[in-house]
């Protein structure tokens, strides 16, 4: 049996800490690229290897790139700097003929559209429909990135194999880790900052849900599948969903309320309409465009491969680890 594969990481935060569980419980060597010189002990004590740098540190970067056999990047959807490091490092290895994994992290919101809430969109994207994603203008928040990642995919041939995982709305706590997702907690704060929860528009627009530990799963899943799979499937189609549950942003805004309502946090269980003028504690003029498009997908790719939601869902994600972490937590 081959030795597992060593793997550099970008982003061990709220995603990259779970990976990291799995790949060091399956035996795979860790480096990690750390910002901190104080956080790196922990994870040293953890047995993973860690480089100090930013994002920014694109020569150290192409260097960790060149000397793993796998790169996986969950530190950002849009530092394209840090992307043509990692696939400079990853050239390098095609030149000295040395197989070469990466998977890169992209988001759901490049598929949103203009509904600022007004309705749920029929349009459903799948990840065995490589075709409809490929026609996403460059414009899509993401999507330039994207593209260069499948523009140098194209370039290695099948000297590498490249991935792009898709992720949604992505929910859930894990203690040991003590660290949040992004888009239902920001609801909460706004609403304990104003005393209401709300929506764009109607709120009737549509995404889908993952739980953090699933998607874990869903990244190692991918690197199984890559180990043994010819490059030629990732060069037809690079794109691996892992949306799960459905929810409106309606549906999200009532259930802060009814939560914070019940503890007594906010005045009333009733959610409503952001105005402009709330935009700049939720995603200032993004608000519009990040909580008000549909991005409705489905993992038709993983799912062949076996993996599925295990995990709570959202609203009980929500309930009760989130908002109690959040209460526990607030300044």
């Amino acid at each position: 049996m081959a030795a597992p594969k060593s793997v550099f990481l970008l982003g061990a935060g709220y995603i990259g800490q779970h990976i990291i569980d799995l790949l060091l419980a399956a035996k795979h060597p860790v480096t990690a690229l750390i910002r901190k010189a104080e956080q790196a002990a922990a994870f040293e004590k953890a047995g993973i290897k860690t480089v100090l740098g930013t994002l920014d540190d694109t020569e150290l970067i192409t260097e960790q790139a060149a000397q793993h056999d796998v790169a996986i990047n969950t530190a950002s959807c849009d530092h394209l700097p840090s992307v043509k490091a990692v696939l400079a490092g990853i050239r390098q290895r095609v030149l000295a003929r040395q197989p070469s994994i990466y998977i890169h992290t992209s988001g759901t919101l490049l598929l949103t559209d203009e509904a600022k809430g007004a309705y749920k969109s029929d349009k459903v994207y799948r990840d065995d429909v490589p075709a409809d994603i490929d026609a996403l203008p460059p414009t899509a928040p993401h999507r330039h990135v994207d593209l260069a990642i499948v523009l140098a995919a194209r370039d290695f041939g099948d000297k590498a194999q490249i991935a792009i995982i898709i992720p949604p709305a992505v929910h859930g706590f894990n203690p040991a880790h003590n660290r949040l997702s992004v888009a239902l907690p920001q609801l909460v704060r706004f609403a304990l900052k104003h005393g209401f929860s709300g929506y764009v528009g109607e709120g009737r627009n549509v995404w889908n849900a993952t739980h953090v530990a699933d998607l874990g799963r869903a990244y190692t899943t991918l690197l199984s599948y890559i180990e043994t799979t010819a490059s030629s499937a990732l060069l037809e189609n690079p794109y691996f969903f892992t949306g799960g549950q459905e929810f409106s942003w309606r549906e999200a805004a009532e259930h802060v309320s009814r939560v914070l309502y019940k503890l007594g946090r906010i005045p009333s269980p009733e959610p409503k309409a952001f105005v402009e003028s709330d935009f700049g504690d939720v995603y200032g003029p993004r608000t519009p465009i990040v909580l008000g498009g549909n991005a409705r997908n489905r993992a038709i790719r993983l799912s062949q491969l076996g993996w599925e939601h295990k995990e709570k869902d959202i609203w009980s994600s929500l309930e009760e680890d989130e908002i109690p972490f959040i209460l526990a937590t607030q300044k």
